[in-house]
């Protein structure tokens, strides 16, 4: 009979049930007509278009429900419920414009402003303040987009806390993003690869200030104009940069326990044909953690237990710059240039206790103390130029990008260890100093090519291609002092790993539409070539393989405001640096990760169904889901005669899946606005090959709900909920999850600033637990990464 090493005492407030309950029957009374405002933003005079003017959209009362950017040529359309409004028009440097009321009805479902013309301002006016904001959450059927300014839990934050926060994305306390339950997600950066999920993966995203992301894109069935990897789909991140007239920013400075200090600054200053942007981002932080281990290994006729508990602080400080800018030939022909440089420096201190008992936790054999202390240093830059060409027919364009990606990581460790009886007393002969140097490096270049072309009345042609090239290399050593006080290299230790990567792509894809059908068919041919090599004993191992990705999107639109598709995508799952990386890390003398040189691509055929429905005061997304995965990665933990572990990736036979989603939102009041995510999957996965008990059928569910509350004294608050059931793996389970967010938020200097307090995890019940069995082991365990967080932001907009 295991001991459990950790109660777990939060339970899921009642509210997320009443929520549930109540939220979608109330949603469903709401029957309402969707309709459109559209127009065109012109400068007075010369009738030239105005791209990215803002446009609000009021009640007679005065509240904003809704709001939106004109595109390159000025115009713009936005979906609105049925209603009386005006809008408010706004472009910096102009003067703003309302315009007259108007209606939308079941009777008359579109209003076209036509050409809204904006006079420039005379003189040195004070600065337009603009006191709408988008609505969080931009919805279709393939794409949902997440304006993440809105959200009072991002302020303070970081990228990976902006994921944490949004439908169908869960992160766990070690930072791995999933999607859909999946971690198979491909996340991107302004839509292509980044040195923040490289080495470190998706935990990388840590170190970008949340004030320097504008919007993300969920993509959860990708067309074949997306790179083919991932199997959940794919998560693009768009950094902020703006074009409006003259000179304009925004300053963030956030103060915050445990320690996190930090400082951004987004400014731009566009003039006539260039428009300049910089970004900035400070931050300072110190990360406290702790973890706890117990495990149970079965010999011939003794148990061996293993009470193991860590304990440590990360300091890091983190430097984000990035500038560039938007050169427009003519209003058709645009040229971005820009660049990124990112340096992140790190302490980490971790204190390890292992306890081994035989038999019984009361017969103590011994205690062993071990210290890691690490420095870290990581440079990272990308340069990017992309130009953009549209033609005279709408939606006529091409667009090409060529990117260059730099990284390295320096890793300088030191550990001690020191073994003692249970009296306390040092056994001597057992001490160990050792040290790990690790420097890894990443070049990327990768240059892509879309061209669209219409045809017919409603039809499209899209094509393109993709190549990159990359190399990855890994010079790791690990040392242990002798009895001579000399260090030499751990046998196994001391190599040099290189990975070296290159994949071309084409596609093409057709859609049109007729009547309230409309379809899209695409195929995307991918070829890879992939090499690594283990220098110091010349082991090579060479894979090339050329796949096919089909996609298909069927639309049927019933009404204006209702909707369904259907669509299809196979994705492929490359295993990534580390997940083929045979250094094995040593910070934990008991339990050790490392790659798998061996490991194939997983590949996933993607089945969706989605219903989107509008009504008076909100929006309800139904998606059903269905994937089918061959050679599934998952890591495996196995455990030798002498208690010591070994996890790993290895490809299991596969995994089916399938799953249902409700996404909405709903404003009962002015005041009040809910929103609301359910996930409920099913997981059949099939690790027989590994082993024959490492099979699972699994139930689980995330759900998470969201409440925001304006009130009359301009006070917002905001309170999240969320809970993450509990899932079997291949090898064991994974415990439930259930934490909440509390934030506040409240306009000041004129509405310039505004100043937020958030808590983030206010339980502290944000804990990753987990149960993993073998043969001759029974491990469980658990870790928290993140402490609970108390963040205060002011934020000031200067001409925004």
């Amino acid at each position: 009979m295991a001991t459990p090493i950790h109660r777990y005492h939060g339970k899921m407030s009642i509210m997320l049930s009443l929520s549930l309950l109540l939220y979608f029957p109330i949603l469903a009374q709401q029957s309402a007509k969707k309709g459109t405002l559209s127009g065109i933003i012109l400068e007075d005079g010369s009738s030239s278009p105005l791209p990215f003017a803002s446009i609000g959209i009021y009640t007679t009362t005065d509240s904003l429900i809704s709001g939106g950017l004109s595109d390159d040529n000025g115009k713009f359309q936005i979906d609105i419920s049925a209603g009386q409004f005006y809008a408010l028009v706004e472009f910096m440097g102009y003067e703003a414009l309302k315009t007259n009321s108007f209606s939308i009805t079941k009777e008359s479902p579109s209003h076209d402003l036509g050409q809204v013309k904006m006079k420039t301002t005379a003189g040195d006016l004070d600065e337009v303040v603009v006191q709408g904001e988008k609505t969080i959450m931009e919805l279709s059927l393939d794409k949902r987009i997440f304006n993440v300014g809105k959200d009072l839990a991002n302020a303070g934050g970081n990228a990976n806390d902006i994921l944490m926060n949004l439908p169908s994305v869960s992160v766990d306390p070690e930072g791995n993003v999933r999607l859909r339950g999946s971690a198979n997600v491909r996340i991107l950066i302004d839509g292509k690869p980044s040195g923040l999920v490289s080495f470190k993966g998706s935990s990388g995203l840590r170190q970008l200030p949340a004030n320097m992301v504008e919007r993300v894109e969920i993509i959860t069935n990708p067309s074949a104009r997306y790179e083919a990897e991932g199997m959940a789909g794919v998560i693009n991140i768009i950094l902020k940069k703006e074009n409006n007239q003259g000179f304009n920013g925004s300053f963030e400075v956030i103060a915050g326990t445990p320690t996190n200090l930090g400082f951004t600054a987004n400014l731009n200053y566009r003039h006539k044909k260039i428009n300049w942007f910089i970004n900035y981002g400070l931050a300072h932080r110190r990360s406290p953690n702790v973890g706890e281990l117990y495990q149970e290994v079965y010999g011939q006729d003794t148990t061996f237990i293993l009470n193991q508990s860590n304990k440590g602080n990360v300091t890091s400080l983190n430097n984000n710059i990035r500038g560039g800018l938007d050169y427009y030939f003519n209003e058709k022909s645009i040229l971005t240039l820009s660049y990124l440089w990112r340096r992140s420096d790190a302490h980490r201190i971790t204190d390890i206790r292992y306890e081994d008992s035989w038999n019984t936790t009361g017969n103590l054999q011994s205690y062993t103390l071990r210290r890691q202390d690490e420095t870290e240093e990581e440079p990272n830059s990308e340069i990017s130029a992309n130009y953009k060409r549209t033609f005279e027919q709408k939606g006529h364009e091409l667009t090409t990008t060529f990117t260059y990606l730099n990284y390295w990581e320096n890793s300088d460790q030191l550990f001690t260890q020191n073994t003692f009886s249970p009296a306390g007393v040092e056994k001597t002969g057992l001490e160990q100093v050792q040290t790990s140097l690790n420097d890894e490096y990443e070049n990327q270049y990768l240059a892509m090519l879309d061209y669209v072309k219409p045809f017919a009345k409603e039809g499209k042609f899209e094509t393109g291609f993709r190549t990159s090239f990359r190399r990855m290399k890994n010079d790791y050593i690990v040392q242990e002092k002798g009895d001579n006080g000399e260090y030499s290299p751990i046998p196994g230790l001391d190599n040099v790993f290189l990975y070296d990567e290159n994949i071309m792509a084409a596609y093409g894809i057709v859609g049109n539409k007729t009547k309230n059908w409309s379809y899209q068919a695409g195929l995307r041919a991918e070829y890879t070539d992939v090499k690594t090599t283990l220098e110091e004993t010349n082991e090579e191992n060479p894979r090339n393989y050329t796949n096919l990705f089909p996609s298909a999107h069927l639309t049927y639109n019933i009404t204006q405001e209702n909707a369904f598709q259907l669509s299809y995508s196979r994705r492929v799952q490359r295993p990534v640096y580390n997940d083929l990386s045979p250094y094995v890390t040593f910070s934990d003398s008991r339990n050790f990760f490392s790659g798998n040189p061996d490991l194939n691509p997983e590949y996933t055929n993607a089945f969706e169904l989605g219903h989107i429905k509008y009504f008076d005061n909100g929006t309800l997304f139904t998606t059903v889901y269905y994937r089918s995965t061959d050679d599934k990665i998952e890591r495996l933990r196995t455990v030798n005669e002498e208690g010591n572990s070994v996890t790993k990736p290895y490809n299991l036979n596969g995994e089916n899946s399938f799953g249902v989603e409700l996404s909405g939102d709903y404003r009962p009041k002015e005041w009040w606005k809910i929103d609301m995510n359910l996930n409920f999957f099913h997981a059949n996965i099939d690790g027989s090959n590994i082993q024959a008990g490492y099979t699972a059928k699994t139930y689980s569910w995330l759900l998470r709900q969201t409440s925001r509350f304006t009130l009359n004294n301009g006070l917002d608050l905001q309170l999240r909920m969320n809970y993450e059931a509990r899932q079997k793996t291949a090898q064991g389970i994974r415990k439930g999850i259930f934490f909440m967010d509390l934030s506040a938020s409240k306009g000041i200097l004129q509405d310039r600033g505004t100043l937020t307090l958030n808590v983030i995890d206010i339980l502290n019940s944000r804990i990753n637990r987990y149960i993993t069995e073998g043969i001759n082991f029974y491990t469980e365990g658990s870790s928290q990464r993140q402490m609970r967080q108390i963040n205060l932001t002011m934020n000031y907009r200067l001409k925004q």
